[in-house]
This record gives C-alpha cells, sequence and structure tokens, in this order.
C-alpha cells in the first residue's frame, strides 16, 4: 500500500500510546505501524494541548509526568507534530458550529484537511460530518 499521511485525533494518540486493542481496531493498528515506519503519523499541537489540559484537570491519568508522557509517546511512536499554520486556524474557523461544535474538532479537522492527511477518530461526530460533506478523508479508529 502506498504511504499516506495520517493524523490522529486526541483518543486515537492515547488509546494507541497506551496499547489499547480494545479500542482501536486491527486495520487501524496496522495502518498506524505502517505509517510509523515511514514517518507519515502526525499530532496536532492542539492534540497535546487537549492531553495536558485534562490531566492538569485530573480528568486524565497517565503513567509518567504529562510532559515526559508527551516527549515519549511522541518519539517511541515516531510522530511528527502537524502544523497549525494560519490557514488551518481560518479553515477551522471557517466549518460551522453546528457541523462540529468543539472547536478542537474542528482545528483537527482542518489540519487533517490542509495537511492532506486522513485524520483516524473514533469520533462519531466526526465521521458523519465527514461522510456528510466529503470535506476530510477519515479512518475509523474502531476497525
Amino acid at each position: 500500500m502506498p504511504t499516506e499521511v495520517v493524523l490522529l485525533d486526541t483518543h486515537v494518540w492515547l488509546w494507541a500510546a497506551e496499547g489499547d486493542t480494545r479500542r482501536v481496531g486491527r486495520r487501524t493498528r496496522q495502518l498506524i505501524a505502517r505509517e510509523q515506519r515511514s514517518g507519515s503519523v502526525r499530532i496536532s499541537p492542539a492534540s497535546i494541548f487537549e492531553v495536558a489540559a485534562l490531566h492538569t484537570l485530573g480528568r486524565l491519568r497517565l503513567s509518567l509526568p504529562v510532559e515526559s508522557w508527551i516527549r515519549e509517546t511522541l518519539d517511541a511512536m515516531s510522530v511528527r507534530i502537524a502544523p497549525l499554520s494560519p490557514d488551518v486556524a481560518i479553515d477551522a474557523g471557517a466549518i460551522p458550529r453546528e457541523a462540529l461544535a468543539d472547536p478542537f474538532d474542528r482545528v483537527l479537522v482542518a489540519t487533517a484537511r490542509r495537511g492532506e492527511a486522513t485524520m483516524i477518530t473514533a469520533d462519531a461526530r466526526i465521521l458523519h460530518y465527514a461522510a456528510d460533506t466529503s470535506a476530510v478523508r477519515v479512518h475509523d479508529a474502531r476497525t
């Protein structure tokens, strides 16, 4: 299969980093592993913010201090940081709130779209948005 850039949704990054095979399907694990070998896995800075914020709020427990966990999982998973450019911000701001209420979801969708990446997510709202609009390529993480 040809190499493609994939953008992990925040929850997929967490699940994959923790080896959660109940939530990340076999095809998805294979896709991520293949793209890791080619250096084509991306994480948005918005996901890094989300992980840090959830940890600070006590809604997310990590095996290491948050900064160490982030740095070590990025390194261990051979993940690169996707650019958060003005074009991404403008694109995210143009996605109607009615389509995707969560501003972080809009940023992630715009990041995938601008980076010509396939977004790996299990978020039903994003999967429906992609199906309804064909505005972003998605892969259902549960498969």
